[in-house]
């Protein structure tokens, strides 16, 4: 039997982009999570993460060995001034990069579900180029007009068709997860040891080709793909 990672998460490394922008910095796409929080532990280099939320803009630091997390509705911005790798735990299973992200685009984009839809498309690295300065188009006017809860709207009214599918995914990773301690602690208490029985080692292989992702390469694990070790 595959167990999914602890508690439900999903884990991905990411090699956060070194590309210029309008501002003369380099770094990813700005964009923002509705239900899940997002963690960062800095495996090298240095950088800094961007937030703006309902309570302003700020600037976090990013060094080895930092642990920096956000919850939902934190708008961020990651900033790579030299080599930044991290190792981004997620909630739900890996939800964030799994379609619990909206990226700041200009209110007309957001607006429109067809243009957000093409504007947001990957591909090749041209496309993912224009895709992350758009988005920091939209995030420097944010900046500016402090239109937060607006942003939040129209974000929102784009995902709405996908939240039965974040649900189940919820459902079977973290809600299940944290169910099955509950389920561990009754039988402890029974003196029902059999759970331990089933003790294993899991792994995941590590490589992989990269792929682009909203702040950088990716190299992304599906949290059910553990392999056991007997």
């Amino acid at each position: 039997m595959v167990t999914p990672f602890p508690g439900g998460i999903g884990i991905s490394g990411l090699r956060v982009y070194d590309w210029p922008t309008v501002d003369g910095l380099c770094g990813g796409s700005p964009h923002v999570h509705l239900v899940c929080s997002e963690c960062y532990y800095v495996v090298g280099g240095t950088g800094s993460v961007q937030t703006l939320t309902s309570g302003g803009f700020a600037t976090t630091p990013l060094r080895e060995g930092s642990v920096v997390w956000f919850t939902p509705g934190t708008i961020h911005r990651l900033v790579n001034d030299g080599d930044l790798r991290i190792l981004v735990v997620m909630q739900n299973s890996g939800l964030p990069e799994a379609g619990d992200a909206v990226f700041t685009f200009p209110a007309d984009v957001l607006a429109s579900p067809e243009r957000y839809e093409q504007a947001a498309a990957g591909g090749d690295e041209e496309a993912v180029r224009r895709r992350r300065d758009l988005a920091l188009t939209g995030f420097l006017e944010l900046r500016r007009n402090g239109a937060v809860q607006e942003f939040y709207a129209a974000a929102a009214a784009l995902k709405q068709r996908l939240l039965d599918g974040w649900e189940e995914r919820w459902r079977t990773g973290a809600l299940a997860a944290a169910e099955l301690t509950g389920e561990h602690l009754d039988r402890l208490r029974s003196g029902d040891l059999g759970h331990l029985a089933d003790a294993g080692v899991h792994v995941l292989d590590a490589g992989g080709p990269h792929r682009f992702g909203m702040c950088g390469r990716l190299d992304t694990h599906d949290p059910g793909d553990g392999k056991p070790v007997h």
